[in-house]
């Protein structure tokens, strides 16, 4: 995803990173050729009438499939939302067991045991965030992980689960020490649950995308009326008609792009979540209550974080 501030409306016309346009260049240019043969069919070519003149058919299908894009644009920006919404709550709940395990015990705990605690809390959105775009986590865990809790995460299979798994034993062996009073482990299991539910809901937005032959039954009317429209558009704008019929084309071909990566909200297209920069927000927020400074990032690193 891209990360930049809100650009000048002059600008904004201008942006091309970001937009989809790129990836439709291709589809627009075969319709600009599709508008050039019927544009020569109507001058030249063809001596018999196609019966396309007539621009209400096309009027009458442009207006149904500008509801059901809105529809699955709607679907998807949901999708979307909820997993940004899923990502905020696990920033609240790992704030809140950071502050927890800091403010809670009747004792002070040792140093190395909150350094553990917090060294797994902060590798959990980044286990997240490989495990659900199906990338490699080993370089960011090993940076973070004490040796033998990597090990044990990176033979998991599910390791945002195995991280979490390995912080409810925690408090247990705090709370057998003595260290946690039974109602300070409820309010800890809380939240821990509540890091649950962002696993579990994430995994159900990967695991379940919108029904194959309703977008494919959109994308198939999308592409037939834009390909036949320049012939309803010729006779009524003449040597206007690719003009207008590239531009009706890229709003019809745009929204299905936009909602085809809204669709996917983990994913690495420029209009998907930033989860990169999310995860080391998140880890830099728990470091900040436990007063250590933000990690350090390579110019390199810092570029793929501000653009995803």
């Amino acid at each position: 995803m891209i990360i930049r501030p809100h650009l000048h409306w002059f600008r904004m016309l201008l942006a091309w990173r970001g937009s989809v346009l790129p990836q439709l260049l291709p589809r627009l240019a075969l319709i600009f050729c599709i508008s050039i043969v019927a544009l020569a069919a109507h001058d030249h070519l063809l001596p018999i009438s196609l019966n396309l003149n007539t621009t209400a058919p096309f009027s009458l299908i442009g207006i149904a499939l500008a509801v059901f894009l809105g529809f699955r644009n709607n679907a998807s920006y949901d999708r979307w939302w909820e997993a940004r919404k899923l990502w905020g709550q696990l920033l609240n709940e790992s704030r809140s067991l950071t502050r927890q395990v800091f403010t809670l015990p009747s004792r002070p705990l040792p140093k190395e045991d909150l350094e553990a605690f917090l060294a797994a809390l902060c590798a959990l959105p980044h286990a997240l965030r490989h495990q659900l775009r199906k990338s490699d986590p080993h370089d960011d865990l090993a940076a973070r992980l004490p040796a033998p809790l990597f090990e044990r995460v990176i033979a998991s299979r599910y390791k945002p689960a195995t991280l979490l798994l390995y912080l409810g034993e925690w408090v247990q062996h705090q709370a057998q020490a003595g260290a946690i009073e039974p109602m300070a482990v409820l309010a800890l299991d809380r939240n821990l649950n509540g890091l649950s539910d962002v696993i579990g809901g994430c995994e159900r937005i990967v695991s379940t995308p919108l029904p194959f032959a309703y977008s494919v039954m959109i994308h198939r009317t999308v592409y037939f009326f834009c390909a036949s429209l320049p012939f309803g558009l010729v006779d009524s704008i003449g040597v206007f008609t690719p003009v207008f019929a590239v531009f009706v084309a890229y709003t019809f071909m745009a929204h299905e792009a936009i909602a085809s990566q809204l669709e996917e909200p983990f994913g690495t297209d420029d209009n998907d979540l930033a989860l990169n920069t999310m995860s080391t927000m998140i880890e830099d927020a728990l470091r900040d209550l436990h007063g250590k400074p933000a990690r350090t990032l390579s110019s390199r690193q810092a570029e793929d974080y501000l653009f995803d």
